[in-house]
């Protein structure tokens, strides 16, 4: 199996890219579908970037968004490119496989997350103060 692919229960197996080949196809019409919840989101992300939570900081912790396909859906059809981040490539992968399940066709996962687009240097966009 290939490394940088995930088998999911569609069928279908996740290909995981780089943040370099994520700008690249970002900059040629894929869509970034940052899966964060939205106070990660606030503090920085890539320009252009749709916010769809995966998950919610809740008193228990994390939980899992139950519109979190529909809302995408709100955003995206079911051809359109999607790549998607979160903070280190974990919770994506997971929106990946449940977006590749309810029969999206074009989904990428963006290995090593946020943290990986900052540690290579790409440009950001901060929606709240990060003195706050």
């Amino acid at each position: 199996m290939d490394p940088n692919s995930c088998p999911c229960g569609s069928g279908e197996a996740i290909v995981t890219i780089d943040v370099h080949s994520t700008k690249t196809l970002m900059s040629s019409g894929h869509r970034y579908l940052d899966v964060r919840t939205v106070e990660e989101f606030q503090k920085g992300h890539p320009e252009k970037a749709l916010n769809v939570p995966y998950m919610f900081f809740s008193p228990q912790g994390r939980v899992s968004n139950p519109n979190f396909v529909e809302e995408v859906t709100d955003f995206c059809s079911k051809d359109d490119f999607i790549i998607l981040g979160c903070q280190s490539g974990v919770r994506s992968l997971k929106a990946a496989e449940d977006l590749l399940k309810a029969g999206f066709k074009n989904v990428k996962n963006m290995g090593g997350g946020y943290i990986a687009w900052l540690e290579n240097g790409l440009e950001v966009k901060k929606t709240v103060d990060e003195l706050r």
